[in-house]
């Protein structure tokens, strides 16, 4: 059954009751913000949240989480649980996203390239494998390895510099504003207003970078999955782009 193709139900019939959005923690502003434009569009609609880090989220509901929406940062976890028979419909992707390097405005770590970051010395947080902003950047690691003048090693350099393995972006951000690390990996989404007040940013050229693509399903069991799919509709609406772009996201194809 297609995303999208479960007929929502009438308000007149009945009024919708609150729904559970499990959402990758990168997309906890913009969710949070089409969550409230949602209830706005109709009062009876309520809509809670769990952001969390795609894996943790993944085997909540293999565990038995209830969950009317999932919105992975990846499509390793979607697969996951549709091998397991746990989606009721086909994931649809609704937006993109890149990975930055970020470093406190203070700059102790004297970043200035990405060669910076295998640098013997330098204090540097990424994500788990697991995550999937984690799994993007060793993807990154092995691109970048292959540039001019890099180095073969660069990847084992880097890696060997990292002094924290977080289970979600949200956490690397933390501790590079707390100057607990002098660069971290994150999502370009991550970098909201009051956290680039505190940090600075690193762009990792197209060539090397690696785009994470977003996709979103109805869990089987799914309590309300015609209200689930009503939200999923206004995410991939002109104005649910619109929120996404607002912070950072880049638009699906």
């Amino acid at each position: 059954m297609c995303l999208l193709g479960i007929a929502p139900r009438t308000v007149a019939a009945i009024s919708i009751p609150t729904f559970t959005v499990f959402a990758a923690a990168s997309l906890t502003e913009a969710f949070t913000v089409l969550g409230k434009i949602f209830e706005t569009q109709d009062p009876n609609a309520r809509v809670t949240f769990n952001f969390a880090g795609s894996q943790q989220l993944a085997l909540q509901i293999e565990q038995g989480a209830q969950a009317d929406l999932f919105a992975s940062a990846d499509d390793r976890w979607m697969i996951y649980l549709q091998k397991r028979g746990l989606l009721m419909t086909t994931p649809v992707e609704f937006v993109r996203n890149r990975l930055v390097v970020i470093y406190p405005r203070s700059n102790p770590g004297q970043i200035a390239g990405l060669q910076d970051l295998a640098r013997p010395g330098v204090k540097l947080v990424i994500e788990t494998d697991a995550v999937p902003a984690g799994h993007y950047f060793r993807q990154v690691l092995a691109k970048l390895a292959k540039a001019p003048g890099v180095g073969a090693d660069y990847a084992q350099r880097v890696l060997h510099n990292v002094v924290s393995e977080e289970d979600n972006v949200k956490a690397a951000v933390a501790k590079v504003q707390l100057g607990e690390a002098d660069a971290g990996v994150v999502y370009r989404s991550d970098v909201t207003a009051p956290v680039e007040e505190r940090v600075q940013i690193l762009s990792i050229p197209d060539p090397y970078n690696v785009i994470a693509t977003y996709p979103m399903a109805i869990p089987k069991g799914a309590a309300f999955p015609a209200t689930a799919t009503q939200f999923a509709r206004m995410v991939l609406s002109p104005l649910g782009q619109q929120i996404l772009r607002g912070y950072n996201l880049l638009p699906a194809p």
